[in-house]
């Protein structure tokens, strides 16, 4: 089967196309890299073409008001090219909750999944929770200076390698016409995850009638496991943070990953 996978050079993206060829698909990457522009619509159709299935990996350069911009334009052109090419299946990744986050980011990923849910061509829609691998830049976001705070609310937070598992298989199925949840092993309160992240220099105290934990930012904990490093932490963008605010990024219903905590803190570099 061939699947086109733009967005196929990133984080999720070479994942899939590695898996979905390793499988005995032919995925093929697309990406401005590979001179494809899913806002202009150069090479498109040249993409699309012969193409049985679309997954669409691609992302808003910005997170605020002009997000949906970025969706909307490059959906429609996505599938009009997915159309005419006579695809029988379209995939997008979204964010599990990302319907019930007022936020300007999550309202252009809902915009997304509207615009497919209402095209041409079957669909099938993965949310996801947090990846792991974007634990340093959350803590960016609450550090003052050598402190980090965090509420204990309840996150579920799951390894790229095991989103990318979930995409590559529902794009080699059948369309779901509907949604997939899918979320770490592990439901875990937000001050747990990232303390366990990091080595405290301080003693660690939650005040009493509240989930805000404080604690002195020291250096990344070590692994003892022999060939594994810490990976670098990604750009820091707005996903994840609101909807764990918001309660949103714990989905215990929802397909499981197979890493738990202990083994997504450290990946190979």
């Amino acid at each position: 089967m061939k699947i086109a996978v733009f967005g196929g050079t990133g984080l999720i993206g070479s994942k899939v196309v590695g898996k979905l060829n390793a499988a005995g698909h032919e995925a093929v990457p697309h990406s401005q890299s590979t001179g494809v522009n899913v806002l202009t619509g150069e090479g498109l159709e040249e993409a699309a073409a012969g193409a049985d299935v679309i997954v669409n990996l691609t992302n808003s350069p910005t997170f605020d008001e002009a997000s949906p911009a970025f969706f909307r334009t490059s959906m429609e052109k996505l599938l009009a090219a997915a159309e005419k090419a006579g695809a029988g299946h379209f995939v997008i990744l979204s964010i599990v909750g990302v319907d019930r986050v007022p936020l300007d980011y999550y309202r252009a990923k809902t915009l997304q999944e509207e615009l497919l849910a209402a095209g041409p061509v079957p669909y099938s829609i993965v949310r996801a929770t947090q990846f792991m691998e974007f634990v340093d830049a959350i803590l960016s976001w609450t550090t003052e200076g050598d402190t980090v705070r965090l509420p204990g609310t309840p996150v579920q937070v799951i390894a790229a390698e095991d989103v990318a598992d979930a995409v590559a298989e529902v794009a080699a199925g059948a369309p779901l016409g509907g949604i997939r949840d899918i979320a770490g092993p592990e439901v875990l309160p937000l001050d747990d995850w990232a303390g366990s992240r990091w080595r405290p220099a301080a003693t660690v105290t939650r005040s009493s009638g509240t989930t805000t934990r404080e604690c002195s930012v020291s250096s990344p904990a070590t692994s003892s496991s022999p060939g594994r490093t810490p990976a670098s932490p990604p750009p820091v963008t707005p996903t994840g943070w609101p909807p764990t605010r918001a309660g949103a990024d714990a989905a215990p219903g929802a397909r499981n990953g197979a890493d738990a905590l202990g083994d997504m803190m450290w990946w190979d570099g």
